[in-house]
C-alpha cells in the first residue's frame, strides 16, 4: 500500500503580510524610508548592548586590580 501525497503549501508569516499590505498602500520611498529607519534602530540597539558589554568587561578589569 502506498501512502497519498502530501502537499504543502507555505503559510506567509505575518511579518510577510504586513510587508504586503505596506508595498499596496505606500510608494517606493516611503517604503524605503521605513526600512532605513528601522535599520537605523536595529543598529543602535546593538551598539547600545556593545556599549554595555564594554561597560561590564571594564568594570570587571577595574575590580580586578
Amino acid at each position: 500500500m502506498q501512502a497519498a501525497p502530501v502537499r504543502a503549501n507555505a503559510i506567509p508569516s505575518f511579518t510577510d503580510a504586513l510587508r504586503a499590505i505596506e508595498s499596496l498602500l505606500m510608494s517606493g520611498g516611503q517604503r524605503t524610508a521605513r526600512r532605513n529607519a528601522w535599520t537605523s534602530v536595529l543598529e543602535d540597539r546593538r551598539r547600545a548592548k556593545d556599549r554595555v558589554e564594554a561597560e561590564r568587561v571594564l568594570e570587571a578589569a577595574a575590580s580586578r586590580s
